[in-house]
């Protein structure tokens, strides 16, 4: 090695260790180690490329990019949970354990309508009628969930950092509560029991349902459908995180909406789209046979429950390298 390089080196990781006196490795174990095992084994997938970014390039180029790395890294670690739930497909689930038709049923008993010939569900009256415009009205929050609160993380890097960090650490401590209730409470969504009825098999695949396969068919490839393929939930109904996450941005983005010095006009326009997405996201879980309104219900509650908690405790940080340091100051 060269003289020059070795200066390099040297200098490279000085201003690793003044950006992170502590644990400097945790970024790239975490968030490039996990996708170079997986690329390893046969795996390839464009957010292996993301991930690689995110733990070995964003937290070590200086100060404010390591503030945004801090700030959005619980909302990246759910996507490393989510892969590593491979690992426990089916532990402590058995067919008699899963919530199929009971389920159902209390469906039925608190939001039952009348389908003529007898009482059913709302789903069942939208799946006796498809409509393909409707299916990708309701597909495009579907399909556009995450990229909205990365976003939505973003913008509150920008306006107000201490919310950022609340978000990001609610959107983690409410998915980690979901995934123990998948283990705790498995249910069946309303689109299994229309394509099995009331036998539960844990040897089935997740499915995007009919509807998203629709919207996958008009749109020429399988955007839907090769998602679901990854996800080893099947039994994963109840909360509905995909009302739990807009209800958390609607929630947490009340205020900062208001922050907006140059543009105070978009204060309400703001907040009232985020109610709007939210409601969007209601209908869509329930119209493209997702979710049974109960789990609308579960996941509202967890969201709730989760903001409140946060506003409670203080949450601590990975600053400076630090658990233990306090939260950095807002913009």
């Amino acid at each position: 090695m060269t003289t020059e390089a070795v200066s390099s080196w040297q200098r490279f990781h000085r201003h690793v260790r003044e950006l992170w006196p502590r644990r400097a490795l945790v970024p790239i174990v975490l968030f490039a180690g996990w996708p170079l095992y997986c690329i390893a084994i046969g795996e390839r997938r464009w957010e292996f490329a993301v991930s690689i970014f995110l733990g070995a390039v964003l937290p070590y180029i200086g100060p404010t990019s390591k503030r945004v790395f801090v700030g959005i890294m619980p909302i990246a670690m759910v996507g490393l949970f989510y892969d590593w739930m491979r690992f426990v497909k089916n532990v402590g689930l058995s067919p008699e354990r899963i919530h199929l038709c009971d389920l159902r049923a209390l469906e039925i008993r608190l939001f039952g309508v009348d389908l003529g010939d007898r009482v059913g569900t709302i789903h069942d009256r939208i799946q006796s009628t498809p409509s393909l415009p409707l299916d990708v009205l309701f597909a495009i929050p579907y399909g556009t969930f995450i990229g909205v609160s990365a976003l939505f993380a973003l913008f509150l890097y920008f306006v107000d950092y201490q919310a950022m960090r609340r978000f990001s650490g609610a959107f983690l401590v409410l998915n980690v509560l979901a995934f123990v209730t998948y283990r705790l409470y498995p249910a069946a969504p309303p689109w299994y029991f229309h394509a099995h009825g009331c036998v539960a098999d844990l040897a089935t695949h997740a499915s995007e349902g009919p509807n998203l396969a629709r919207v996958d068919e008009w749109l020429g490839f399988r955007y839907f459908g090769g998602f679901y393929a990854r996800s080893t939930n099947v039994f994963g109904a109840v909360p509905s995180l995909h009302v739990a996450y807009p209800l958390l941005a609607a929630i947490e983005g009340f205020r900062p909406f208001g922050e907006l010095r140059h543009a105070r006009w978009l204060k309400w326009p703001l907040r009232i789209a985020s109610v709007l997405f939210f409601l969007w996201m209601c209908a869509a879980a329930v119209y493209l046979d997702h979710h049974w309104i109960l789990d609308l219900i579960c996941g509202c509650l967890y969201a709730l429950a989760v903001c409140l908690a946060f506003r409670k405790i203080r949450f601590f940080a990975l600053v400076d390298g630090r658990l233990d340091a306090p939260l950095p100051a807002t913009h």
